[in-house]
């Protein structure tokens, strides 16, 4: 795997290094005075630059207030340690909040066994980052295992599948969305929209990465899955226009949904209006993410037919 960030300016490789440390930190700090044996022995194995900045097609233009995110793979020696809430959050939000780091930092954690699993498997995503990924930190002796590509014929079989659960996931929260709206501002209702509109478009999202990577990272988090998903196919970024910076507010706003609409519901007040406007947008992005899917299945099922069988 490359260790080389000498492409990067300055600036990036400097807030990667405290990055690199704060993560190292922070984990430390949590998993200090374990009794448990896989506690006791908890390490942080590896943690790897992929995504736009380890392929070199980033975009850092803070004058337009586009900056690609930082993504990040850490590798962990057990699965235990991989719960975010016990492990990570404390971290993640040091990160979020220091001055050095100019650029959201989107994390995934999984244990070196469920990584070699999945490149066993043939799974993209992970071929994709140990083929293009950059290594920050490495503990010597935890070696991934060789790659392995999934067949065509089970490629497309699995892709389709995901589409399949992902495509029913869509459309019954879009209608659960539509019935919410339609019962206008009484009791709960713009909160049960928003939370629906917003799982709809999770689903959306996780659909492109599915069919495109076979993997989507274990986060309900819509703008962290928006970036992945645009990075598979930039025609899903017409979705959610960036410019006037006034035209971010509805997508950040459902964004909040999935908590404040269930938990903060009295400082998350939301119109019929802003439903419909943010109702539409979902349908938009919808209609695209069917695009971008159906067209990455078409293509799996030729390479399936043209295979050599047997």
């Amino acid at each position: 795997m490359k260790s080389n960030l000498e492409h990067l300016p300055s600036v990036q490789q400097d807030e990667l290094e405290r990055i690199t440390g704060l993560l190292l930190r922070g984990f430390e700090a949590a998993t200090a005075g374990g009794t448990q044996p896989w506690r006791r022995g908890a390490k942080v194995l590896k943690i790897i630059l992929f995504g736009s900045y380890a392929r070199g097609d980033f975009v850092d233009e803070p004058q337009n207030g586009y900056l690609s995110d930082f993504d990040l793979l850490v590798v962990v020696s057990d699965e235990k340690l991989t719960d975010i809430a016990d492990y990570w959050w404390e971290t993640e939000q040091t990160i979020r909040h220091d001055p050095a780091i100019g650029r959201i930092v989107n994390l995934i954690v999984h244990d070196l066994a469920e990584v070699n699993r999945a490149l066993d498997a043939g799974r993209y995503f992970f071929r994709e980052v140990v083929q293009d990924g950059i290594s920050l930190y490495e503990v010597p002796g935890h070696a991934f295992h060789p790659l392995k590509p999934l067949t065509p014929s089970a490629a497309s079989d699995l892709a389709a599948e995901y589409y399949r659960q992902q495509t029913a996931s869509i459309r019954t929260s879009l209608i659960r969305a539509k019935q919410a709206i339609a019962m206008g501002q009484e009791d709960d209702w713009p909160q049960k929209a928003a939370f629906d509109l917003h799982q709809a478009v999770e689903a959306a999202y996780v659909a492109v990465l599915l069919v495109a990577g076979f993997y989507a990272p274990r986060s309900h988090n819509i703008k962290f899955l928006r970036g992945q998903a645009e990075g598979r196919d930039a025609r899903l970024v017409a979705a959610w226009p960036r410019e006037p910076r006034a035209a971010r507010r509805p997508f950040e706003k459902l964004k909040r949904a999935y908590v404040d609409a269930r938990y903060n519901q009295d400082s998350y007040v939301i119109s019929t209006a802003e439903l419909e406007d943010l109702k539409a947008s979902t349908e938009g992005l919808i209609a695209l993410v069917r695009t971008v899917c159906e067209e990455r299945l078409a293509v799996l099922a030729i390479q399936a037919a043209e295979a050599p069988q047997g």
